[in-house]
């Protein structure tokens, strides 16, 4: 009895770290953050208006050409500080552009 009480607590002191580094992500971003490995595919359940609103709060504007690719990120063109750029919202609402 104790030897298996013991392995459950061992596993779960294993299974620590991947909580933790899990934790420190966030399923969606909130303003300001953003996922260092953004855009990150996924299933996306934000709209064309949602993914649109997330990218015009990020500072964009003339947004258009927005669709979702195979993995779940919305891909646009957008504009900012005078050029124009491709921008992508993830599932998390990460906002990037290139």
């Amino acid at each position: 009895m104790k030897a298996i009480a013991l392995a459950g607590l061992v596993s779960a002191a294993l299974c620590l770290p991947a909580i933790a580094e899990d934790a420190t992500t966030p399923a969606v971003s909130t303003q300001g953050s953003t996922n260092p490995k953004a855009p990150v595919p996924g299933a996306n359940s934000f709209t064309e208006e949602q993914a649109r609103a997330r990218i015009v709060d990020a500072g964009f504007t003339a947004v258009s050409g927005l669709s979702k690719d195979d993995n779940g990120i919305w891909r646009g063109k957008a504009t900012k500080d005078g050029a124009t750029v491709d921008v992508q919202v993830d599932f998390q609402g990460n906002v990037t552009s290139k």
